[in-house]
């Protein structure tokens, strides 16, 4: 399981959305690694596709509203880095629709997800947690 309690923002609905997303992540990943025909696994990219388009968009919102309700002073960046996968995944959809789902293409977009959950969710998104906690207890 790659979900961590510690990745818990303690925001429900953000932190139901990473889960979901570890979630998914993780079982594309298993049907990647699986010796099923590549076009059974084909299937299962292109819901992990789908389900990434509407994730970056829905997600990122909801967060980045959070951290402005918060004051979040590191939110501009955050946004940037929000706006910057939402480009990447762009980018793979296209590149999916010229070339077809080819078994590189898509463990570079495997790659891309993992890393993202480790920089981003697990790193990044931490930081908002750990500002809020201080507020907290300055409080």
């Amino acid at each position: 399981m790659m979900w961590k309690e510690k990745y818990t923002l303690g925001v429900e609905a953000i932190d139901a959305q990473h889960r979901e997303l570890f979630e998914r992540v993780e079982s594309f990943m298993l049907v990647l690694r699986s010796k099923e025909p590549w076009d059974l696994k084909v299937e299962k990219v292109k819901d992990t596709l789908d389900f990434m388009k509407e994730y970056v968009v829905k997600h990122f919102h909801d967060e980045e509203v959070y951290q402005k309700k918060v004051g979040y002073p590191d939110c501009g960046r955050h946004c940037e880095i929000h706006a910057q996968f939402t480009a990447e995944v762009g980018e793979f959809v296209k590149l999916f629709e010229e070339e077809g789902y080819q078994e590189p293409l898509v463990q570079k977009f495997a790659g891309k997800l993992l890393a993202w959950l480790i920089n981003h969710v697990a790193a990044t998104d931490q930081k908002i947690a750990d500002y809020v906690h201080r507020l907290e207890v300055q409080a």
